[in-house]
């Protein structure tokens, strides 16, 4: 869910024209997925461990989000600061290196933001039909297979 997010908001900036889609700016967008991507794996990762502990769906994901906040916020803030000397390179082939950094830099920003506040929304919506799934195929009594 995360990786979607932040290619959307890496591409909003592209379409407003600070950037073009170029080679680098493209190699910028497969660097963005490798790294956004550990965001959503930290926070439901965890969180399906506390659910195999027991704890209820809605609990284990805000558990998550708390806890998992600042491993994440300390990575977006250490890529976001790592990729500004590329914003403002001079000289020769500054211009690709600012494409590699703006989609760099936008699309963890933005990204960081959804995953906090939109992943655990679709991971309480996902879990909860997972556990109407899991209770259909164990033959739990109180829900009934075809309803």
């Amino acid at each position: 869910m995360t990786v979607p997010m932040s290619l959307c908001g890496a591409l909003i900036f592209l379409t407003l024209d600070f950037a073009t889609l170029s080679l680098f700016s493209q190699v910028g967008l497969i660097t963005l997925v490798g790294l956004i991507s550990k965001h959503g794996i930290l926070m439901v990762d965890f969180a399906r461990r506390l659910q195999a502990r027991g704890v209820a769906f809605e609990e284990a994901i805000i558990e998550a989000a708390a806890v998992r906040l600042r491993p994440i916020l300390m990575t977006t803030a250490a890529i976001v600061m790592a990729v500004i000397p590329l914003l403002i390179a001079s000289g020769p082939g500054a211009v690709s290196r600012y494409h590699i950094g703006l989609v760099i830099v936008t699309g963890m920003s933005i990204g960081t933001v959804f995953t906090l506040f939109v992943l655990p929304v679709v991971y309480t919506y996902v879990a909860e039909r997972r556990e109407g799934v899991v209770a259909q195929i164990q033959g739990n009594p109180l829900v009934q297979v075809g309803e």
